[in-house]
Order: C-alpha cells, then sequence, then structure tokens
C-alpha cells in the first residue's frame, strides 16, 4: 500500500517491525546513509508521559557526500537534515516506513542549485522503498 503525503513517501511493508528496522538501515547503507539517530517514540511516551503507543521508531539518516555538498553551498541547509525515516506499526497490525520528501524540504530554500541534491537524496531514498 502507498503512503504518500505532501512531505513524506512510503508505504506498507510485508515483515514485522524489528525486520522492517533491519532491513531500511541495510538499504539506506547501500545507498551512502548512516543513521545518526534513533528515537524510540513508544518508550518515550512510556517514559515522559506513562503512555502506550503503538511500535514508533524515528530514524536520522544522512548520506554524508550529499549532506557536505549541499552544505558548502548553503550553511545553514543543515537545519533541514538529517533525512527523517518513520517506522511504525500500523492500526492494522501491518508495517508501514516513510520517508521525508527531500525535495519538499530543499524546495522551500528558493535555491534550485540546492534543489539538485533534494532530487539525489530522493531518488536513493526511492530506491530504498523499492528494496523493501
Amino acid at each position: 500500500m502507498d503512503l504518500t503525503t505532501p512531505y513524506a513517501f512510503g508505504k506498507t511493508v510485508d515483515m514485522p517491525f524489528a525486520e522492517a528496522q533491519l532491513k531500511v538501515r541495510e538499504e539506506l547503507a547501500k545507498e551512502g546513509f548512516g543513521v545518526l539517530t534513533e528515537v524510540d517514540m513508544s518508550r518515550k511516551f512510556a517514559e515522559k508521559l506513562q503512555k502506550e503507543f503503538r511500535d514508533y521508531v524515528i530514524f536520522g539518516a544522512c548520506n554524508p557526500a550529499i549532506a557536505y555538498e549541499a552544505m558548502s553551498g548553503e550553511i545553514n541547509l543543515g537545519i533541514l537534515l538529517p533525512c527523517n525515516v518513520v517506522i511504525y506499526t500500523r492500526d492494522d497490525g501491518k508495517t508501514a516506513v516513510m520517508f521525508m520528501d527531500p525535495i519538499a524540504r530543499f524546495s522551500s530554500i528558493g535555491n534550485p542549485e540546492l534543489e539538485e541534491f533534494g532530487i539525489q537524496a530522493t531518488q536513493k531514498l526511492e530506491r530504498v522503498l523499492d528494496a523493501l
């Protein structure tokens, strides 16, 4: 199932939550991305609010080569990094994988040269999604 929004793209994958996390990491690495941060939102909500929440993790993924080139042309671009990847258990028990849309993020800058970096990042993330 395709899960597209104005700011993200993704799909439902046919694998359990834990397996999806491993597979996403593996496929991100193949495209030159590393996971810089990982936030387990269900754990945070339990710790901070004593509330239960579905399995939900946010990866902050970065492709150093693209980030370096983009930040060399626009030093403040770091505010828009890293690329967030969300993996969660849907209401029906299936697993969803969502990627923030770099084109949507980079196009807000108004610099056509930087939009190319958004396109490159999006193409790589789309290949990750296709491999899931």
